[in-house]
């Protein structure tokens, strides 16, 4: 009972002081019907943008003449970095970045110039699990791809 009214009081709270959560970025017209030009197709970037696209009420089309916009993907790099080592010289801490470079055309006009983005984020490594940590780093380079669908998402809103 005491916690259904204490949940009960949090919600009144959150509510109260104009907290919401974040939701869909809103996409302008003009990218109603958006084509992502990439020469790899099955990239988690790749992914992550179709979906976030599409979620957000886009429709991709088919090819970039029926295209609203075009979204060209010039660079989709990902890969890891050795940070530090430990005292018997073995990898203690790992960096995996997620670099890109794109820019969005519409027709002849350039609607964001080529721009390029990277992003990075480290992980303890760990030889006893070796397994886990090639997951951790797999997951980290698909949260990386996420994140900078997010960022190009906003700058189409802001078009």
């Amino acid at each position: 009972m005491n916690r259904t009214i204490a949940s009960l009081a949090a919600l009144l709270l959150l509510a109260g002081c104009g907290f919401q959560l974040r939701g869909q970025v809103p996409l302008p017209a003009i990218a109603s019907a958006p084509y992502v030009e990439s020469s790899d197709r099955f990239t988690p970037l790749f992914a992550a943008l179709d979906r976030r696209l599409r979620a957000a009420g886009a429709t991709p089309a088919a090819n970039a003449t029926e295209a609203s916009l075009v979204i060209r993907l010039h660079a989709d790099q990902t890969g890891r970095e050795l940070l530090s080592v430990t005292a018997d010289n073995k990898p203690g801490e790992y960096e995996v970045y997620y670099s890109t470079e794109y820019s969005v055309t519409n027709g002849a006009t350039e609607l964001i110039p080529r721009t390029q983005v990277r992003l990075t984020r480290d992980y303890g490594y760990d030889e006893a699990a070796v397994l886990a940590k090639e997951h951790e780093e797999a997951s980290l380079r698909v949260a990386l791809a996420a994140d900078i669908a997010d960022l190009i998402l906003r700058r189409l809103a802001a078009l």
